[in-house]
C-alpha cells in the first residue's frame, strides 16, 4: 500500500503531535516522512519542521498525520477524516506505538527597571506571542508586580535555551532565571495558569497581577500513641482539619499540599494569612479540650516571596524557610521579617510578639538557613559535636550557644539530640526498620540510650511504634 497525502489539507485540519523515535533516532531535515504499520491503520507521518523550529530535543519531532490508502479514502468527508485521525492517534498512543508528548512548561523571571510599567510589559508579551511559533513555544500567561518591578512568564517550550532565544529576538529582554514547573502546582500557588478574565478581550491584554505570595506551613505533631489509637482522637482530628480548611477558604488561602498533619498554603494577602494563623491557633485550643489532651504540638510558619529565584523549584526559598521555622523555632506561630513588615504596613495595629508568637529578624533567618543547611547534611553522623557548628555558621562557641538557645529554646546539645529523635520518629512511623537500625541510622551509638532518650521526650518507647508482629520479637 503506497503512502498517499490528502489532496485538500484545508478541508480537514491536521492533528500535530510529537513522535518519540525508538533509541533516540533523529529524522533530521532530509526525511520527508516515515510509514508506520499498525494493527489499527497504515498511516504516513510527514516531517513538519521548518528551519526556525528545530529546537526540540533530537528524538522529538512534530509531524502532520496523513492516511496511507487507496484513492477512495481521499474522497472521504472532512468530518469523517478528522474523526478517523483522532481514533488512529488514540489507538496508537494506547498501544504504545505513538506518544502524544506535551512540551514542558517553564516559568521565567524578569527583573525590570523602575521605569517599566504594566502597559510596557504587556507590549513585550505581545512581541513574544507574534514570533512564538517560530520557536515552537506557546506563551500561556504572565504576572507583573509594579511595586517590586518583577515579571514572570509562563511558557510551554522545548527547553530553556529556546525561551531565551525567543525573548531575545522578540524584544531583547532575556530572563534572569528560568525554572521548569508543573501546571497544577503553579495554579495552586498563583491561582491561574491562563490570563485573568479582566485582562481578556482587551487590545494589549494588560495584566498588573503580582506573583508575590505569603506562604503558610502548618504542622501538627502528636506525642502520645494512646490518643493516636483512639477513635475519638481520629474523629476530632478529622473535624479539626476540616475546620482549618474552612478557615483557609474564608481567608482566601489556597491549599497547595495537605495531609493529616501538614498543610502548605498560598495567600495573596499577607493580612489574610496572619489573621488565618491566629484563628487556626484558637481552633487548636478547642481541639485539645475536645480530646482532653495537650500533647498536640501546633506550628505555623509564615514567610513571603516570589516563585522564581536561583533555586530549581517554584517558591523553593519561601517554602523552605516556612518549613524550617516550623521544624526548630520555638513558639506556635513563627513570622518572617518580611511578613511582619508587610502586615504592619497594611494594618493600624502592629503585630505584637507573645509567648507563642515569634518574629524573626533578617539576621535570624540568615542564621537559621546556615544552621539548617549544616544540620541537614551532618545530623546522622554519630561523631557530630557542637563545636563543629561554629566554623560553617561563622560564630564563636558562646555566640552559637546564645543564638541556638534564643531561637529554639534549647541548648545546642539538646537541639542536636531532639533533631535526631524527630527524624527517628518519622522513620518509625514509616516502619523503616527496627529500633536498633533506626538508632544507628539517626546518629545514636547505643540503641538502649536511644530508647531512653526517646521515652523521655515522647513518653513511650520507640518499639511501641512498630507493628505488633515485630514488637513481639523484641526481647525484654
Amino acid at each position: 500500500m503506497t503512502p498517499a497525502r490528502l489532496k485538500d489539507q484545508s478541508e480537514a485540519p491536521v492533528n500535530s503531535f510529537y513522535l518519540e523515535m525508538s533509541g533516540g533516532q533523529d529524522l533530521g531535515q532530509t526525511k520527508t516522512g516515515i510509514e508506520i504499520n499498525s494493527p489499527i491503520a497504515n498511516i504516513y507521518l510527514t516531517n513538519h519542521f521548518t528551519p526556525s523550529a528545530t529546537s526540540l530535543p533530537p528524538k522529538f519531532h512534530s509531524f502532520i498525520l496523513s492516511f496511507a490508502g487507496d484513492s477512495s479514502q481521499q474522497t472521504t468527508s472532512p468530518r469523517k477524516i478528522q474523526d478517523r485521525r483522532k481514533n488512529i492517534i488514540a489507538g496508537l498512543v494506547g498501544k504504545g506505538n505513538l506518544k502524544n508528548n506535551r512540551m514542558p512548561i517553564y516559568m521565567d523571571r524578569h527583573d525590570v527597571s523602575e521605569t517599566v510599567t504594566a502597559e510596557k510589559v504587556a507590549q513585550l508579551h505581545q512581541e513574544d506571542l507574534k514570533i512564538q511559533d517560530q520557536f515552537g513555544c506557546r506563551g500561556l500567561t504572565y504576572w507583573f508586580d509594579e511595586k517590586r518591578k518583577t515579571a514572570f512568564c509562563l511558557i510551554e517550550a522545548p527547553d530553556v535555551k529556546t525561551i531565551q532565544k525567543m525573548h531575545n529576538k522578540a524584544h531583547g529582554q532575556v530572563p534572569n532565571s528560568i525554572i521548569e514547573v508543573e501546571a497544577s502546582i503553579v495554579e495552586s500557588f498563583l491561582g491561574r495558569i491562563g490570563d485573568p478574565e479582566k485582562a481578556k478581550n482587551t487590545v494589549l491584554n494588560i495584566i498588573n497581577d503580582p506573583a508575590f505570595r505569603t506562604i503558610m506551613v502548618i504542622t501538627l505533631k502528636r506525642l502520645s500513641l494512646k490518643q493516636n489509637d483512639s477513635a475519638q482522637f481520629k474523629s476530632s482530628l478529622h473535624s479539626y482539619n476540616n475546620a482549618v480548611l474552612n478557615l483557609l477558604n474564608v481567608y482566601e488561602g489556597k491549599p497547595v499540599k495537605q495531609s493529616e498533619n501538614h498543610f502548605l498554603v498560598s495567600f495573596k494577602s499577607v493580612s489574610n494569612a496572619v489573621h488565618a494563623a491566629f484563628d487556626i491557633q484558637s481552633l487548636l485550643k478547642e481541639f485539645r479540650d475536645d480530646i482532653n489532651n495537650d500533647k498536640i504540638l501546633l506550628k505555623i510558619g509564615l514567610s513571603a516571596g516570589v516563585p522564581v529565584t536561583e533555586k530549581k523549584l517554584i517558591f523553593e526559598d519561601t517554602v523552605k524557610l516556612a518549613e524550617r521555622m516550623c521544624k526548630i523555632i520555638r513558639g506556635e506561630i513563627i513570622v518572617s521579617s518580611e511578613v511582619k513588615e508587610l502586615y504592619n504596613s497594611e494594618n493600624l495595629n502592629a503585630l505584637a510578639e507573645g509567648e507563642n508568637t515569634i518574629f524573626l529578624a533578617q539576621t535570624d533567618e540568615k542564621f537559621l538557613t546556615l544552621l539548617m543547611d549544616y544540620t541537614e547534611s551532618t545530623w546522622s553522623n554519630a561523631n557530630l559535636k557542637v563545636d563543629d557548628f561554629s566554623k560553617p555558621l561563622g560564630c564563636s562557641k558562646s555566640q552559637l550557644y546564645r543564638k541556638i538557645t534564643l531561637l529554639t529554646g534549647k541548648s545546642p546539645n539538646t537541639f542536636i539530640k531532639e533533631y535526631r529523635l524527630n527524624e527517628a520518629l518519622t522513620l518509625l512511623n514509616k516502619n523503616s526498620g527496627n529500633v536498633s537500625e533506626i538508632a544507628f541510622e539517626t546518629g545514636f551509638t547505643s540503641p538502649s540510650y536511644f530508647s531512653k532518650c526517646f521515652q523521655k521526650t515522647y513518653g513511650h518507647l520507640p518499639s511501641d511504634h512498630l507493628p505488633a508482629k515485630i514488637r513481639a520479637t523484641i526481647p525484654g
